[in-house]
């Protein structure tokens, strides 16, 4: 990608964030709506056993169901196993 693209995209990427910027309506958590009625907020803890462990627990669960329930055939899979490498002593055009 050449300069002048380079920088028209920059351009527009920072137009489009000022723009999204600058529509957006702040969040005023000071002055409530009509009927609003907020629960109680979570803890530390809630907060990162809801953000963090629950998204880590998702991906181990999925991880290790795909490799338990993994039906490829063992000769398809790479493997230090089932390389095969030329021995250190053959040329490149000989048939060892």
């Amino acid at each position: 990608m050449d300069k002048k693209n380079a920088l028209r995209a920059g351009a527009l990427v920072a137009g489009t964030t000022l723009m999204m910027l600058l529509m957006s309506s702040p969040a005023s958590a000071l002055v409530r709506d009509d009927g609003d009625d907020p629960g109680s907020g979570l803890s530390v803890i809630e907060t990162l056993g809801l953000f963090v462990v629950a998204p880590l627990a998702l991906f181990a669960v999925i991880a290790g169901l795909v490799m338990v329930l993994d039906k490829s055939k063992e000769e398809h899979r790479v493997t230090s196993r089932n390389i095969k490498t030329k021995p250190a002593g053959a040329k490149a055009g000989s048939k060892a």
